[in-house]
């Protein structure tokens, strides 16, 4: 297994849009890899491929110093340029088998699903990891369906792989993941918008050990 459920148990996708005036893509998620966030996908929907390989650049150097895993967000091509150490792909993006091919066998790849069906087609067309949601809703899409915690579940009873939890998970409701077999959770804004980085992922952490 090319990631382990533990490089997976907080794990940061950016967005821009909640930077503050003095902060920059780089500076917040230094910040975050040292209060211990254990991976970090580059998901900028807006950004230019240009932007993207530039941020990516960026947050490559700083992710190898802290050991962690950075995936780019939906474009297999771009993960390759940037030589990120993944890719995750969506239903609607490019497919995991055609992403593996692309890529070859030592990149991470992560695939959504809704349901135990889209996780064992993920898994079976080579998923190293799958993103399930949106178990508390979405800040970050619109016209999401929530994910009930039975679903959760059973696709994680279904799949080989790691479960990661994505979709309005804050520290206060991860609670009630508990029991689910997910590896970890990933976060936007609880990780992106609090003013004190170090203290948002520590409150996270200190959840995330009570499942």
């Amino acid at each position: 297994m090319k990631i382990s459920p533990e490089q997976l148990k907080l794990y940061a996708v950016t967005d821009r849009s909640w930077l503050k005036p003095d902060e920059t893509l780089a500076s917040v998620t230094e910040e975050l890899l040292r209060a211990g966030v254990s991976c970090v996908q580059l998901r900028e929907k807006n950004a230019s491929d240009e932007e993207i390989l530039q941020e990516a650049a960026l947050l490559k150097e700083i992710c190898e110093r802290y050991n962690v895993p950075l995936i780019i967000n939906d474009r297999p091509d771009l993960a390759q340029k940037a030589n990120a150490s993944g890719v995750h792909v969506g239903l609607s993006d490019m497919g995991i088998q055609k992403a593996r091919q692309l890529l070859g066998p030592d990149f991470i790849i992560g695939g959504s699903a809704h349901n135990v069906e889209e996780a064992l087609a993920a898994q079976n067309a080579g998923a190293d990891y799958i993103g399930c949601g949106a178990v508390f809703g979405s800040t970050t899409k619109t016209n999401v369906t929530q994910l009930p915690v039975e679903t959760l579940r059973a696709i994680c009873q279904a799949v080989e792989i790691p479960v990661v939890a994505i979709g309005g998970v804050t520290a206060d409701n991860l609670h009630l993941l508990a029991g689910s077999g997910i590896s970890g959770a990933a976060v936007v804004s609880g990780l992106f918008k609090p003013a004190n980085k170090a203290e948002a992922v520590r409150h996270f952490l200190t959840e995330l050990q009570k499942l």
